[in-house]
């Protein structure tokens, strides 16, 4: 769909959606890899744990194509109700991508160490995933610079954390995108753990 919104309209801007979907399929890929570590007995060791920050680092590209959103005020004005349809198919499979992951993350979290465990997982990765949104679209920070640039990445957090007052409106978009991603995590979890029963309603008793 993207390909033919770049034909129809000769405008390489769009592409900027294929890259940031390419991006949201890493952590699927670095959770794939966890998984098969740990069915291989691993229940440690620097790869299982390489393998787990790269997800952590990585797992905010998912779900922040849904601030891509901000484009149709300037790059994709011209065909609105269009962009706005490509740019949400693309939001929603990146979310899906996303999800995926987590809920395989989760899946070994739980495992290893317990149900309770497994959702401060949640929590915790939520949170500092609507933190890594915000440092991606406001900051302008990609996932890579924190290993490219570890030191302006540090010292841009640092500075926030030290002055919390001063960037109250950077901890509330972080706060919001964080409980967006846990509902929409919590949905889709219940949604793929409902019995045939329930989704029949109990149509025949």
């Amino acid at each position: 769909m993207t390909g033919l919104r770049v034909a129809s309209t000769g405008q390489l801007k769009y592409l900027v959606l294929v890259w940031n979907l390419f991006l949201a399929w890493m952590p699927l890929l670095l959770a794939l890899g966890v998984c098969r570590q740990y069915r291989t007995g691993a229940r440690g060791g620097w790869k299982l744990y390489s393998l787990a920050a790269l997800w952590l680092l990585f797992f905010p590209n998912a779900p922040y194509i849904f601030t891509d959103l901000i484009h149709l005020n300037g790059w994709f004005r011209g065909h609105y109700w269009a962009d706005l349809m490509l740019i949400l198919l693309v939001a929603m499979t990146g979310f899906l991508l996303g999800f995926l992951s987590l809920y395989l993350m989760h899946s070994v979290v739980a495992d290893r160490l317990g149900r309770l465990a497994g959702w401060g997982f949640i929590l915790v990765v939520t949170g500092l995933s609507g933190f890594g949104i915000y440092l991606g679209r406001i900051r302008r920070w990609n996932s890579w610079d924190v290993l490219v640039h570890p030191a302006g990445v540090s010292h841009d957090i640092g500075r926030i954390a030290a002055h919390p007052l001063a960037n109250a409106g950077s901890m509330v978009f972080a706060a919001l995108f964080a409980t967006f991603l846990f509902l929409g995590d919590l949905m889709l979890y219940a949604l793929t753990h409902l019995q045939p029963n329930q989704r029949l309603g109990r149509a025949v008793t």
